[in-house]
């Protein structure tokens, strides 16, 4: 070999093992240095909303049971008003008259079968002394039975009468609060005319809905992880209400279209803060022994669904999915798909892919 060739040989091999450096270089220029989270279990306690529908204890239509003028209106829109309250007074006058003719047939008859009454005690006095016969006492019963039945009808007539005369004082049913009055006196009330709704507001109900896992949760762990006699109400504008509630009932059938099944909660209502139809919601405080919290910009979603980047022996990542149940502070509340001391990609996230090995740094 001549000292030439040796030149180019040489030159050769160094151009090999600079291309080789470059390319050590750029491979490891690819691996990215991201902060990672390693996941630590704790104890936490957690307030769960519920958008809840807020009802009264009682919440009725009051209507009329007759027709007639409104003649008179007790009441104010939203007054408090006791049981057997006078609260609307309907005009009675073409019943009364009825009532007059009703009480005038009624003694009609009562007249007409008190004379068949003596008659037929005459007859029966005729019949002992054997003046005439036994028929003759016959028809007069009869008469004076029939004189007594037209009394019955008449007497059934004045009741109905003063019945619906009755109907025409409408009283509160039971303690509460007057809402809208739709009509003014003087207007014409037809029967079934709804005259006001009235609301038994002192206890105050708020239905809200669970999830079947999370009933199912309630009913197997026999709710030792639920605070359900200490509730919370957060009203539309942001403040806690003053009392707490507690769990009442539920209903018996999960809705098969939402899969989610009612509770109520029982809030006291002593100074009527609270009124039907009112919106709100419900906290119920539930401990998480061991629970497993991640940062909230460590969770990316992808078609409805959770996902953190998470981190193996040799610092590659796999995309794996979580089930979230809430946001808490910065964090979020993992329920599966994740254990104590895996580590999750906190930063960058948005460029990485799916077995990509990165070089972890502390955040």
């Amino acid at each position: 070999m001549n000292k030439s060739t040796i030149l180019i040989a040489c030159a050769f091999t160094a151009v090999l093992a600079s291309c080789k450096q470059q390319n050590e270089q750029a491979k490891d220029s690819d691996i990215k240095t991201l902060p990672v989270y390693t996941i630590a279990a704790r104890d936490t306690v957690v307030d769960i909303p519920y958008v809840a529908d807020i009802q009264a204890n009682r919440n009725v239509e009051v209507h009329s049971r007759t027709e007639g003028l409104l003649d008179k209106i007790y009441i104010k829109e939203g007054q408090q008003v006791h049981k057997g309250q006078l609260l609307f007074k309907i005009n009675d006058s073409e019943l009364q008259i009825e009532l007059s003719k009703a009480r005038a047939a009624y003694n009609s008859a009562q007249a007409d079968a008190k004379v068949a009454q003596v008659e037929a005690e005459r007859v029966q006095t005729l019949v002992d002394k054997k003046v005439i016969t036994k028929t003759e006492l016959d028809l007069a019963r009869a008469k004076y039975n029939a004189a007594l039945a037209k009394a019955e009808v008449a007497l059934s007539e004045k009741n109905a009468v003063t019945k619906r005369i009755s109907y025409t004082s409408v009283h509160a049913p039971f303690t509460g609060v007057v809402d809208r009055i739709p009509l003014k006196e003087g207007s014409l009330v037809a029967p079934n005319s709804l005259l006001t709704t009235l609301s038994d507001i002192h206890t105050i109900y708020a239905y809200f809905n669970i999830s079947e896992n999370e009933y199912l949760h309630l009913a197997v762990n026999d709710s030792h992880d639920y605070d359900l006699n200490a509730i919370k109400l957060v009203l539309p504008n942001g403040n806690v209400y003053p009392f707490s509630g507690k769990l009442s009932s539920a209903e018996s059938e999960i809705d098969e279209n939402t899969g989610n099944i009612a509770y109520k909660v029982q809030f006291e209502n002593p100074q009527g803060i609270l009124r039907h139809g009112a919106s709100g919601k419900i906290l119920v405080t539930r401990a998480f022994p061991r629970a497993i919290m991640v940062p909230q910009k460590a969770v990316f979603e992808i078609q409805d669904k959770n996902y953190v980047f998470l981190l193996n022996a040799e610092n590659v990542v796999k995309m794996t999915g979580v089930e979230v149940s809430q946001r808490i502070a910065d964090n979020y509340l993992v329920l599966s798909g994740l254990k104590e001391n895996d580590r999750i990609v906190l930063e960058g996230i948005q460029s990485l892919r799916d077995g990509q090995q990165i070089q972890p740094k502390k955040p």
